[in-house]
């Protein structure tokens, strides 16, 4: 790589390393007092897909009723902290200070309907630690909901409204499927503005952003801002692929780049959240990190590829199995690692107690390792964040 090439990347990765991950929950102070800018009016025609619908008329008429506006109610203190963990300063400019040095916040997002009986997908950070939560339908009609289940994890969150009737609901995609450059759409609340719809394409997928060790979104330029948590992302055939969750941004506003959770993660663990409320993930207690060639050089490998350890949990699944720091895992239960991220997913998918091999890479030696899966616990509340709901 040239000087000039290397410090153009490197100015590139400060800038994004200055760009905030902006969390898409809305206080309800910012719904009553933002800017309006004028924008140039640009078509972009039919967006026509094969065996899709004719135009995004046809879709937007087809999301309108399966999308909800979801409200929050959380009493919360000073140390307020986003979903993704960092501390939210803003939060105390929407809140309203009681005697006791608390903040009573209102929030809102978005979701949408999944099955008939009023169950509703959103995110878990649109809900947490709400002591009320109501749902507005297409109508204006409003019920409280329930929590059925949350997993902070991934950010899903599923509760339930009794509408005392059948409600219209969405078809879950194979977000697989989708490919770079396809069209799709989002619609949820932003600003508080209900039933939202704005187009774009998916701008790339298997985004790893920080956020956590599950972390795998789709990238898309659909114009998503504060309040669109929740909301669904949809290809042409009106099937759901995604669930709008944060954006980059440096204002909190939209600048084409926002990312949704994929909808095949949730109905991986859809099931676990409505019949027991959470999610059972398997644990081997490993800290990895990704071989960079000047790593893979120091330890005599040929090929940068693998998981490298850098800590092992006293006592855990891999010490009791053997795995030591600089060890390199290659593979886990028959399936490849070709780089860290890989091995917690395939980790948490693992039943507990099951006995898995795992192949490392020793000074050079291949060794097989066998190891027993535990229960992953709960992370322990951030100090300064009050559990509240």
């Amino acid at each position: 790589m040239s000087e000039r090439a290397a410090s153009d990347r490197s100015i590139g990765l400060k800038m994004l390393a200055a760009v905030g991950l902006i969390a898409l929950v809305l206080g309800i102070g910012m719904s009553q007092s933002f800017e309006l800018f004028r924008l140039s009016n640009t078509s972009y025609g039919a967006g026509a897909a094969p065996h899709g619908f004719s135009d995004f008329v046809t879709l937007a008429k087809k999301l309108g009723p399966i999308v909800v506006n979801v409200s929050s109610t959380r009493v919360r203190g000073q140390g307020l902290f986003g979903p993704f963990g960092e501390e939210d300063a803003g939060d105390e400019l929407f809140g309203v200070p009681n005697p006791r040095g608390r903040f009573r916040q209102r929030g809102l997002g978005s979701g949408f309907i999944i099955h008939s009986d009023g169950t509703i997908l959103t995110n878990h950070h649109v809900v947490e630690g709400a002591q009320k939560i109501v749902v507005k339908l297409p109508g204006g009609r409003e019920f409280e909901a329930k929590v059925v289940g949350r997993d902070s994890r991934t950010d899903i969150a599923v509760i339930k409204i009794n509408a005392k009737e059948s409600l219209p609901t969405a078809v879950l995609g194979n977000s697989d499927k989708i490919e770079v450059g396809e069209w799709v759409m989002a619609v949820g609340n932003p600003f508080g503005l209900d039933n939202s719809v704005t187009s774009g394409i998916v701008s790339a997928k298997g985004r790893h952003l920080g956020a956590g060790p599950y972390d795998d979104f789709i990238q898309t330029d659909a114009s998503v801002n504060p309040g669109s948590s929740g909301g669904p992302l949809v290809n042409l055939r009106g099937e759901v692929v995604g669930i709008n969750t944060a954006i980059v941004s440096q204002t909190g506003a939209n600048i084409g780049i926002g990312f949704a959770i994929p909808i095949n993660l949730v109905k991986e663990i859809l099931p676990q959240l409505k019949e027991k409320g959470k999610v059972t993930r398997g644990f081997l207690g490993v800290s990895v990190q990704n071989i960079t060639p000047m790593i893979a050089e120091s330890l005599g490998n040929e090929m940068a590829r693998g998981a490298l350890v850098a800590n092992v949990e006293r006592d855990g699944p891999a010490d009791r199995a053997g795995v030591k720091v600089r060890d390199i895992i290659v593979e886990f239960d028959g399936k490849e690692i070709r780089e860290a991220t890989d091995l917690p997913i395939l980790v948490a998918r693992s039943p507990v107690n099951r006995s898995v091999r795992i192949k490392v890479l020793r000074e050079k030696q291949e060794l097989i390792l066998n190891a027993t899966i535990a229960e992953l616990k709960e992370p322990r509340q951030p100090q300064g964040r009050e559990k509240l709901g």
